[in-house]
């Protein structure tokens, strides 16, 4: 018996799919535990681009099952519509994704919802993809959400969508009702199969001996309760949400990976201590194609953060780490790592947790020596530069957590395992 978890440690847009899909070919389940459809995961495999939403990426492994635990909310529109693209590129789903009766939907009024709120905010809007992932985990806070498994009641369901629209103060006519409950309906006789409790099953999983492994979505700092409110996400992103949004207690995460870019990067708004507004980061933006797989936005781009990222190993117990996009880094004329935060005269021993510090400290860099060598080639550490080795090796210290994988490319054997170190 054991389960790992892959968490992306800074603002979501780690790589996380690409670790998860690298360790898949082990795992028995793969399982989202929080987010939405605003998580975009990208995996490149054998020349073939897969986009994942909803669905965990170990569905790309045929012996893996796939699990969508009651944490997560989901579009059932948009999670109808990757299920059938996946399936056009050969991907068999039947008894291989089990999606929790619990799980709370995104309906096509919270993404009006989420809209007219990040208009509302003016100069302090969030920055979100409009999805309606926001008001969908609101609205199962205040106990008027519509959860996958209300579907199959349709009676119950049409009394529940009324009380929703209510609580909203949005008309609802008797037309777009029938409209509604008739599209329902249809989704739900697509998706019924997939219908379960997936905490019974995950249990008794990891009872018998399975490999579990948690697939995280966004970052650390997006977390609703220890990120960069409110630049943040909806749920809790760190280790600590797996059991809430999974049910299977904390005892049975056995282990946990931190992924990090060689740099950061940002979505949204938000303060970003390291930010490159210069041709330096325009350039780390163009050879890691920093554009959202969700919305297409540009990334922002800045230098390695080791002070949050030494806050996220902390936060969620990392074992190790991986570092992800390191051959992006090739040709970047200046390096630097960002060692501590001045705010004023003085240098703060931890991170803020409030916006408005953050937003004023003056990072405390360290420069590392550049290389210029292509290495999306390289198959084991001794093969890297040394000015590559010793970057590692900064990351590794200021972590204090041993560097497991490293990725050098895109594809999934473009991946280098270092034994640890400590």
């Amino acid at each position: 018996m054991s389960s790992l978890a892959v968490l992306g440690c800074m603002w979501g847009d780690e790589a996380k799919a690409k670790i998860v899909d690298y360790l898949g070919d082990k795992a028995d389940f793969v399982v989202r535990f929080q987010g939405g459809s605003n998580a975009g995961h990208t995996i490149h495999n054998q020349g073939q681009k897969y986009v994942f939403h909803s669905v965990p990426s170990g569905i790309l492994y045929k012996q893996s099952k796939c699990v969508i635990g009651p944490g997560v909310v989901i579009d059932p529109f948009s999670l109808k519509a990757e299920i059938d693209a996946l399936k056009k590129l050969g991907i068999a789903f039947e008894n291989r994704l089990f999606i929790d009766e619990r799980a709370p939907l995104v309906l096509p009024l919270h993404q009006i919802l989420d809209s007219g709120t990040e208009d509302k905010l003016g100069k302090q809007k969030i920055g979100t993809t409009r999805r309606g992932i926001g008001p969908a985990y609101s609205d199962l806070a205040s106990r008027v959400a519509i959860r996958f498994g209300d579907l199959a009641y349709p009676e119950w369901l049409e009394d529940r969508l009324l009380n929703l629209y209510k609580f909203h103060n949005e008309k609802l006519s008797a037309a777009k009702l029938k409209s509604l409950l008739k599209e329902l309906a249809e989704l739900y006789a697509d998706l019924k199969d997939f219908s379960a409790k997936t905490d019974e099953l995950l249990y008794e999983a990891y009872l018998s001996g399975a490999f579990i492994l948690f697939e995280g979505a966004q970052g650390t700092l997006l977390d609703i309760s220890f990120g960069t409110y409110p630049y943040v996400t909806s749920s809790n992103t760190i280790a600590g949400g797996i059991s809430i949004g999974t049910g299977l207690p904390p005892r049975m995460l056995d282990r946990t990976l931190g992924v990090y870019k060689a740099y950061s990067t940002r979505v949204g708004e938000g303060p970003f201590p390291t930010e490159l507004k210069n041709e330096i980061g325009d350039r780390i933006r163009t050879q890691g194609n920093e554009f959202g797989s969700t919305t297409g936005r540009p990334r922002r781009v800045g230098y390695f953060d080791a002070v949050a990222a030494a806050y996220t190993a902390r936060l969620n117990g990392l074992d190790a780490i991986a570092v992800s996009l390191l051959d992006v880094l090739s040709g970047i004329s200046e390096l630097k790592i960002c060692t501590g935060y001045w705010l004023g005269n003085k240098r703060l021993e931890s991170f803020p947790s409030h916006p408005l510090e953050l937003s004023k400290v003056e990072p405390e860099y360290l420069d590392c020596v550049p290389w210029d060598a292509d290495i999306s080639g390289c198959k084991s550490l001794s093969r890297l530069p040394k000015a590559a080795r010793d970057y590692l090796d900064v990351i590794q210290d200021l972590v204090d957590r041993p560097i497991e994988l490293v990725s050098v490319g895109k594809d999934r054997n473009q991946t280098i395992k270092i034994k640890s170190k400590k």
